[in-house]
C-alpha cells in the first residue's frame, strides 16, 4: 500500500470518528440541556416563593388583587408538583435500582466495591439536591 492510500484511509477514519463523536456529544448535550431546562421551573418556585412573587410583581407591575391571585396559582402549582413527585418517585427508584443491578452484573469482584462507593456518593448528592428543592 502506498503512502497516499494510507493517508486517505486515515483521513476517512478521522472524519468517521469525528462524526460519531459529534453525534454522541450532541446527544449528551441535548439530554443535559432538556433535563436542566425541565428542572428549572419547579425549583425556582420551590426554593424561594417570595422572591418569585416579588419578581413577578416588579416585572409585571401587578396590583394587589393580581398578586393574591397569582400567589394562589403558584401555591397550587407547588402542591401539584409535590404530588407528582410523590407519585412518580417510586417508579424512578425502581428504574434506578434495576439499572444498578444490571451494572453490578457486568462488574468484576474488584470493581463492585468501587461501584457501591460511587453509588453511595451519588445518592448522597441526590439527597442534597432534593433537600435544596432540585429534583432529579
Amino acid at each position: 500500500m502506498d503512502a497516499n492510500q494510507e493517508g486517505s484511509r486515515k483521513a476517512v477514519l478521522l472524519v468517521l470518528v469525528l462524526f460519531v463523536l459529534g453525534i454522541a456529544l450532541g446527544g449528551v448535550g441535548t439530554y443535559l440541556t432538556t433535563r436542566v431546562l425541565a428542572a428549572r421551573t419547579q425549583p425556582m418556585l420551590a426554593r424561594n416563593p417570595a422572591r418569585t412573587m416579588a419578581k413577578f410583581t416588579r416585572n409585571l407591575d401587578l396590583n394587589s388583587d393580581q398578586q393574591n391571585q397569582i400567589q394562589t396559582i403558584l401555591n397550587d402549582m407547588r402542591a401539584r408538583y409535590a404530588a407528582l413527585h410523590q407519585k412518580l418517585d417510586p417508579e424512578y427508584e425502581k428504574v434506578r435500582q434495576e439499572g444498578r443491578e444490571r451494572i453490578r452484573q457486568l462488574l468484576t469482584p474488584e470493581q463492585r466495591p468501587k461501584f457501591e462507593e460511587l453509588l453511595r456518593q451519588m445518592d448522597e448528592d441526590r439527597l442534597k439536591r432534593q433537600a435544596a428543592g432540585i429534583r432529579d
